[in-house]
């Protein structure tokens, strides 16, 4: 059955996270819930192995070639933190998991810093375990592997640099690493790296990523909706220093996102990620914030990564070429297109508990109204503090 081998399968941003989280909110605590987008009706008995797979994780240790390389690829994190990491353990009593009839729930809590890690990797087995629970059957490994090497090769005719984002919602670990195989083969030049640390080592490819909705959903239930973009990008400065400088744009929509996003913080962010909403319009916005600030466009990147296919990154390239910088990220559509239905399903914070203050909801405002995320009525509070309307 699905299990993990490595501690460093998981996002890049994850740890870059974990990382700011124990330097400025050591204390913080964070509950997270399980949300099944898609409606995918679990066998019985799913529970149970999902339950098996979290506990084999508390096995998974930071080994010293892991950590090397982390270290080496990574100079802008302090070395504490990599020795903080090799002593790190999953707490499987973090982690709750129910079932009822064919519905699970997965709940998470603990403080912020420790549970951090848990979204991606229980997604991913979530994933993996229900393909195996309901004896679904993919395409074979040569059928996956000219699936992505076509893919690839289409990208490499645009011009673009693509990476793979797509760890969490994959059919499984062994065709994630058959995938990105393919894609470091067959796409030199256009593929440039994985958000998946593990694998970005195993193939000596570069680690992507910056940071997640939930670092801005903490600032909120901390300072509060009207700072958490400004604030959340101000200590990410702090603690990197310049480094890492892809802002996410839509935790509480582009919109608001862009009124906080001001001039320092614009001209020392290398760009933004789009990750909700109709790219162009975001593409649109971006760039009239830069021109209206004296920035050239050009000089920024826009990193886009909301549910890419083909047709959807040869679009957006053409429309913003010669315009501003561009890349993207591609996960589902990379990780998972091995023949069956790919599951639709994500893993939230749901609430945060600032190290001075009270269990607080938190909530994501996305692009796009249907992906808004949390409590209703904390919904309503902070469309209304934020002047918002869908």
């Amino acid at each position: 059955m699905a299990k993990l081998t490595s501690i460093l399968d998981n996002d890049f941003y994850k740890f870059t996270m974990q990382f700011a989280v124990v330097k400025l909110f050591p204390k913080a605590r964070a509950r997270y819930q399980f949300i099944n987008r898609g409606k995918h009706k679990f066998p019985p008995g799913f529970d149970k192995l999902l339950t098996e797979a979290i506990h084999e994780m508390a096995r998974l240790k930071l080994t010293k070639s892991e950590k090397s390389f982390f270290a080496e690829n990574c100079p802008y994190i302090d070395p504490t933190y990599f020795d903080f990491l090799e002593g790190y353990r999953y707490d499987p009593d973090e982690v709750t998991v129910l079932q009822q009839g064919t519905d699970i729930s997965v709940t998470i809590e603990g403080y912020w810093y420790r549970t951090i890690l848990w979204e991606v990797p229980i997604m991913s087995l979530i994933c993996e375990l229900f393909y195996e629970a309901t004896g679904a059957q993919r395409l074979d490994d040569d059928e996956v592997i000219s699936i992505a090497k076509e893919k690839i090769l289409k990208y490499d005719k645009l011009g673009i640099t693509i990476a793979d984002f797509g760890t969490r919602r994959r059919y499984s670990y062994y065709v994630h690493n058959l995938v990105v195989e393919t894609l470091k083969k067959y796409g030199q030049g256009t593929f440039i790296g994985s958000s998946n640390v593990h694998l970005a080592q195993v193939h000596k490819i570069k680690t992507i990523g910056t940071h997640a909705h939930e670092w801005f959903m903490f600032h909120a239930a901390k300072y509060g909706y009207k700072m958490a973009n400004h604030l959340g990008l101000e200590h990410w400065s702090e603690v990197y220093r310049g480094d890492l400088g892809i802002a996410l744009a839509d935790t509480y929509t582009t919109d608001v996102f862009f009124r906080q996003f001001d001039k320092k913080l614009s001209k020392l962010f290398d760009g933004v990620r789009h990750d909700s909403g109709d790219p162009l319009v975001f593409a649109d916005k971006t760039i009239a914030h830069y021109v209206r600030n004296g920035i050239n466009p050009l000089s920024k990147t826009i990193t886009f990564s909301d549910g890419l296919d083909y047709d959807k990154v040869e679009k957006i390239s053409a429309y913003c070429k010669g315009k501003i910088g561009y890349s993207f990220g591609i996960g589902t559509n990379f990780t998972n297109d091995a023949g069956l239905p790919a599951m639709n399903i994500v893993l939230k914070m749901t609430e945060a508990y600032p190290e001075e203050g009270e269990w607080t909801p938190v909530i994501k405002l996305s692009d796009e109204p249907k992906k808004h995320t949390g409590d209703p009525e904390s919904i309503y509070l902070a469309k209304k503090i934020l002047m918002i309307e869908d």
